[in-house]
Order: structure tokens, then C-alpha cells, then sequence
């Protein structure tokens, strides 16, 4: 029983410092709306032309 907790223990542990930090809902903290627009273009997300009125909507608010 004693060898079981140190199982659980380890494990523990090793979740705790190996989680990824780069946790998906707080990657785009820090990027800026013309970043995640390019990537969502290069990705093939949305098409050559709502890209190009995205930009031109967001250059237009600035």
C-alpha cells in the first residue's frame, strides 16, 4: 500500500512540472488581431477574400 502512494505521488508530481504551458484558450493573450488573422489565412481557415476585408476592417479602426 505504502509503494502505491508513492506511485501516485510521482505522478503527481511529474503532472504538475511537465504540464505544456502553452495551454490553447490562453495562447492568443498576447497576439494582436492582424497576427491570428494571417494564421487563420495561412491555415486555410477563411478565404483570400474575407481576409483582405478583415484587414481592411481592422486597418480601418485604427
Amino acid at each position: 500500500m505504502h509503494f502505491i502512494w508513492w506511485i501516485i505521488w510521482l505522478i503527481l508530481l511529474i503532472w504538475i512540472f511537465f504540464v505544456p504551458y502553452d495551454i490553447p484558450y490562453r495562447k492568443n493573450e498576447n497576439e494582436n488581431p492582424n497576427d491570428i488573422l494571417k494564421k487563420r489565412f495561412a491555415k486555410g481557415e477563411i478565404s483570400k477574400e474575407e481576409y483582405e476585408e478583415s484587414k481592411k476592417v481592422l486597418e480601418s479602426d485604427k
